[in-house]
């Protein structure tokens, strides 16, 4: 890229062959007709990366891929977008991971991956951290995503960015080895916004309520939670202040998938642009609200003035 990077972003990048919709019948079939089956780019850091650039800001992308057909999609993608490729590792000896999603009708999803894939295989010895040299904010897509990148490598990662004066967001995902809280304590406590959704926090604390969840996760160190809870919208909650942002009321869910990764986004760029954390809530839900309605983790957002229409008509119908 010709301009320096103002967020880099660390995680998975891979492809997803969307199917959509289906039913508990499709094991069931020897054939089985679907609406739409969409194969396209996915991967929590990929997905945020896509919608940054999307909204006008400039990423860097740590991730890893092979050398063959999907890497080369993931690859093309980058260039079509403008997403600084400079520290995506391309290793002929890994797969380029590939997430089957089956789309029930309500949305939600079921995902099938391949172990032997850059999601299960990506690890510390392909990430430079020379990479976390400029930017405001570093991005960890989500924990527990990518196996391997394990406590003391967030850790390190987290070390590094903080004596750098960025800000540090992170995500997450369920743990896919057993891995629990005391894996990744000493990590948490260096995050300034961290975005997970009630099942998974509640998982990592053994807390329920929403109230109670965000505090332990205050009580570790993190400076601002964002708790996403579906339909109600997101819990912001910090030392200071504590408040529910409405999700955008209209939209039609089609495919969940990625819609935390474009929460994710909408937030970051909220904060690169100086807005308080209620704006960054309410940009953030506008952008989980456009993904949602349709197929595919980065097909809903796809341009600035979408999520500023769509920004404009949420405000208009929650009163703020």
């Amino acid at each position: 890229m010709d301009r320096a990077c103002e967020i880099v972003i660390l995680g998975a990048a891979i492809t997803d062959l969307q199917i959509y919709p289906v039913s508990k019948s499709v094991v069931d079939v020897a054939s089985y007709p679907a609406e739409q089956m969409v194969w396209t780019v996915g991967g929590d850091t990929l997905n945020e990366a896509t919608i940054l650039t999307r909204l006008g800001h400039r990423v860097r992308m740590i991730s890893c891929i092979g050398d063959d057909a999907p890497g080369a999609m993931i690859l093309e993608h980058c260039r079509e977008n403008h997403i600084d490729t400079a520290f995506l590792n391309r290793d002929p000896t890994k797969t380029t991971a590939i997430n089957v999603g089956l789309i029930w009708k309500d949305g939600e999803r079921t995902f099938l991956n391949n172990r032997s894939g850059s999601l299960w295989t990506f690890s510390p010895e392909d990430v430079d951290l020379s990479a976390v040299s400029e930017g405001k904010i570093l991005s960890f897509a989500s924990i527990f995503n990518n196996p391997l990148l394990d406590g003391p490598f967030l850790l390190e990662l987290f070390r590094t960015a903080a004596a750098r004066e960025m800000t540090i967001c992170a995500d997450m995902v369920a743990p896919k080895r057993g891995e629990t809280l005391e894996d990744v304590r000493e990590a948490l406590a260096l995050v300034d916004y961290f975005f997970p959704n009630y099942e998974e926090a509640a998982r990592l604390t053994g807390e329920t309520g929403i109230d109670a969840i965000a505090d332990a996760l205050l009580d570790l160190g993190v400076k601002n939670v964002l708790l996403k809870i579906g339909r109600q919208g997101c819990l912001v909650k910090n030392r200071q202040r504590r408040l529910i942002v409405p999700a955008y009321p209209d939209a039609r869910c089609v495919d969940t998938t990625g819609a935390g990764d474009n929460f994710a986004s909408g937030f970051i760029c909220g904060l690169l642009e100086g807005l308080t954390l209620e704006e960054c809530a309410q940009l953030a839900n506008c952008a989980a609200s456009l993904a949602i309605e349709a197929v595919g983790a980065t097909q809903g957002v796809q341009s600035r003035k979408q999520v500023e229409a769509r920004l404009a008509d949420y405000l208009q119908k929650t009163n703020k």
